[in-house]
C-alpha cells in the first residue's frame, strides 16, 4: 500500500510540472514581463565573433639605472631621499 501511495505521489509530482509552470504561468513561447504581464519571447539573438587581431610584441628595451636625483638639501640614503 505504501508503494502504491509513493508511486501515485511521484506520478502526480511529475504530471504537475509543465512548460507553463516553467514560463511563469504564461505558456510556451511566453514569459513574465517586468510588471507581471505575459510577453512573447523574442527570436534568437546571434552575436558575431570578434575578429582575431595579432599584435606584434614590443621590442625589449634595457635601460641602465642612472644616478638617483634627489631635491636640493637631500641625499639618497637607505632607499629614499633623506635630509642630510
Amino acid at each position: 500500500m505504501k508503494y502504491l501511495f509513493a508511486a501515485v505521489l511521484v506520478a502526480a509530482s511529475v504530471a504537475s510540472l509543465s512548460a507553463a509552470n516553467a514560463a511563469g504561468g504564461c505558456g510556451p513561447g511566453w514569459h513574465r514581463g517586468p510588471y507581471g504581464g505575459c510577453q512573447p519571447n523574442r527570436g534568437a539573438i546571434v552575436v558575431a565573433p570578434a575578429p582575431v587581431v595579432v599584435v606584434r610584441p614590443a621590442p625589449v628595451v634595457v635601460v641602465r639605472p642612472g644616478p638617483r636625483v634627489c631635491p636640493y638639501g637631500t641625499v639618497w640614503r637607505y632607499g629614499r631621499c633623506r635630509v642630510y
